[in-house]
């Protein structure tokens, strides 16, 4: 029996639609500026854009209704809305799920600015509500993903509005990294990206898919 300096901490995990076992996550990977809207709202030429991900800790999600608190060192918390896809076996996608990149969107500015790694910027505590997967196929290749604070609407887009849909991103991600079970690749977010405060009700609704929906607390 293996003996540690200390306990060690608890596996994060995902509810499963349907099912009573839970979605280890292993690590989580973020495909970046993958809608042309956003690519445009953040400066960059979609006609000129190359995939490039980033990445955060498997204890970043936060999940089964709780509440992320608004992180330190950062005087603009954005939200950015997204599709999720949860790998299993092979590498495959397995499963779906409604998700949010919280941003430090000050600190990558800075960090971006003077050429740095974003990993404070996204890659903190609590910065990936998800919520429960749906396993099998993707929904509706031109459903809608909706995110709304305190009910009022701030993206709204279409998922076959991607430049690189999940069957892409994953192939690209496979290049760079052995997938494995248990990693999430978050696959972009629309235009409309913006700050949020505490006390701010966040939901995000993909056709086909669990509701997701938090407090900033």
């Amino acid at each position: 029996m293996t003996a540690f300096l200390f306990e060690p901490p608890p596996q994060p995990s995902l509810p499963i639609i349907g099912d009573a076992r839970r979605f280890p996550v292993r690590r989580i990977l973020c495909v970046g500026q993958n809608y042309a809207a956003h690519a445009r709202e953040m400066g960059s030429d979609p006609e000129k854009q190359t995939p490039f991900f980033f990445s955060k800790p498997a204890d970043a999600v936060v999940t089964d209704g709780a509440d992320p608190a608004y992180p330190s060192a950062t005087a603009q918390l954005h939200y950015e809305a997204e599709l999720v896809a949860a790998i299993g076996e092979g590498g495959r996608i397995v499963g779906w799920a409604a998700g949010c990149d919280l941003t430090r969107r000050d600190l990558q500015a800075q960090a971006k600015a003077a050429g740095r790694p974003w990993d404070a910027a996204k890659g903190f505590d609590q910065s990936a509500p998800c919520g429960a997967i749906t396993l099998g196929a993707m929904p509706k290749p031109d459903g809608s993903i909706v995110l709304t604070v305190n009910g009022e609407t701030r993206q709204s887009s279409v998922l076959s509005d991607m430049i690189l849909n999940p069957d892409q991103i994953v192939a690209a991600a496979g290049g760079l990294w052995t997938l494995q079970p248990g990693d999430l690749i978050f696959t972009g977010t629309p235009s409309g990206v913006g700050p949020i405060v505490r006390g701010d009700k966040v939901a995000v609704a993909i056709e086909g898919l669990a509701p997701l929906s938090f407090e900033i607390v």
